[in-house]
């Protein structure tokens, strides 16, 4: 008998797999040396998608809804590249940038929303997003900034 294998990835809570902290979701990967990039958005449906993309090109999502326990991640893992959805109920995500760039200053982050916004856009870019994506974006752009923002810089 010939047994078909689900070839997506498997999302679950990281308190399903024998972690503590619940509200913390992470992606079974094919690829054990890629890139850790972190995405937080408290759409848990967004956090899928993504998490689903990142993973078709060889990267390590670590995906969160809650942005306290994003942020006492980073603290302890210092990730290289972070993406923060804006308009989140519990702390916006212009909030988390500002608090992420004192606990984890070389994290590189990567802005995304459901709505664009002229004066959100100017506040995030200047406080050192390096890039900005309104919800539906092209993959490929999407993909193509999180690469640019992995690339060693002189501080790395």
């Amino acid at each position: 008998m010939t047994r078909l294998l689900n070839r997506e990835p498997e999302m679950r809570l990281k308190s399903d797999i024998g972690q503590s902290e619940p509200g913390v979701f992470s992606a079974a990967l094919p690829d054990p040396n890629g890139a850790v990039v972190c995405l937080l958005d408290d759409d848990s449906s967004v956090l899928k998608a993504q998490g689903r993309l990142l993973s078709s090109v060889g990267w390590k999502p670590e995906l969160f809804a809650d942005p306290g326990k994003f942020l006492s991640y980073a603290e302890a893992h210092q990730p290289r590249v972070v993406v923060l959805d804006v308009w989140m109920p519990l702390m916006n995500g212009l909030e988390v940038q500002s608090r992420l760039g004192a606990i984890s200053p070389l994290t590189k982050v990567i802005i995304f929303t459901g709505k664009d916004d002229e004066k959100v856009r100017a506040t995030a870019m200047d406080a050192g997003a390096c890039a900005f994506f309104v919800k539906p974006f092209c993959d490929e752009e999407f993909i193509a900034a999180i690469r640019r923002a992995l690339e060693p810089t002189s501080a790395d």
